[in-house]
């Protein structure tokens, strides 16, 4: 199967700023009509205190952007799934799925800032729990006339959600995170993974963990699919691309120092020497690639579409 390749858009901005929504929408427009594949929305509730980063919720733009466009998948990457009620989120995550005509990609992960667990009343050290229980409940409310189940607080009657999802059985769940538990869950329960900043030699070692998981759970691990989301900007050479990229990954970006995440994974400089750099994504057997345009900036969008990805599908093997 070819590579996929999706793009971000910038529902999360720096301190001070104020996300666009005209701008979003119009990003969301031309992405579209350039040919990727997805789009792809943050998600958080609440993030920092000083600074403090503006979010608008993944869903709510998302929605808006399926009314603005036809063919482009929109995914969460990922959607904190333990802060929402799963029975809230089933309905308007199905919701999102029929507006779009069955579009949606559900990334989705445990999260890990404690802040934002505290002020929606959700236990942060149970999130791994919590996640397990929301997505079981998901997949059931999506496939299952009715449900009855009585957990935690939850007390499912015979309950009933209409309408379904259009996709069937339920629409893609990638599953998001790094430690080896998650990878594990991502093979148990996932459609596949979904991973952030991650280098071609990192992506192989935890993806081996996630397929290992499936094939033990019975499952065929050839069905599950890989996505990596990868910082880019192409232009100046990549010694001079470095330093600006590097600026803008340590001052507006969020990456856990104990995993394998990193800005060392930054596609970056020329149009020849970022497909170099994609292709070893390529080889290294990811399925979906979702670029982050440097500063979110249009003309990266432009060319990245016009020069880079034709480049680098015209490969053997892409």
């Amino acid at each position: 199967m070819p590579v996929q390749f999706g793009v971000a858009i910038r529902n999360f901005v720096g301190p001070g700023e104020t996300p666009d929504v005209e701008g979003l929408l119009r990003y969301a427009e031309r992405a579209e009509e350039l040919g990727f594949e997805s789009l792809w929305a943050w998600d958080h509730i609440l993030l920092g205190v000083d600074p403090s980063f503006p979010v608008l919720d993944s869903l709510t733009i998302l929605t808006a952007i399926a009314v603005r466009t036809k063919r482009v998948r929109l995914g969460t990457g990922v959607m904190v799934l333990p802060l929402r009620n799963p029975v809230v989120a089933a309905k308007v995550l199905g919701s999102l799925d029929q507006i779009s005509n069955g579009r949606l990609l559900l990334g989705a992960a445990s999260g890990w800032y404690a802040r934002e667990f505290d002020a929606v009343g959700i236990s942060f050290k149970d999130r791994g729990r919590i996640f397990e229980r929301n997505l079981d409940l998901l997949v059931r409310l999506w496939t299952e006339d009715f449900v009855t189940e009585q957990v935690d607080e939850l007390n499912l009657r015979s309950a009933v959600l209409l309408p379904k999802p259009v996709q069937k059985p339920h629409p893609p769940i990638l599953i998001g995170g790094y430690i080896d538990r998650v990878l594990r869950r991502a093979g148990r329960k996932g459609d596949g993974w979904l991973t952030y900043f991650y280098t071609p030699e990192s992506f192989i070692k935890s993806w081996a963990k996630v397929l290992d998981a499936a094939e033990k759970a019975g499952r065929d691990p050839s069905k599950l699919t890989a996505t990596n989301q990868l910082a880019i900007y192409v232009g100046p050479p990549r010694e001079e691309a470095d330093a600006p990229m590097r600026h803008w990954l340590s001052t507006e970006w969020d990456i856990a120092k104990w995993s394998d995440s990193t800005i060392e994974h930054a596609i970056r400089g020329t149009v020849d020497e970022c497909v170099e750099q994609l292709q070893a994504h390529v080889d290294a057997g990811v399925h979906r690639i979702i670029l982050i345009p440097y500063r979110y900036q249009p003309e990266q969008v432009e060319i990245i579409a016009s020069e880079v990805i034709p480049k680098l599908t015209a490969r053997p093997g892409t």
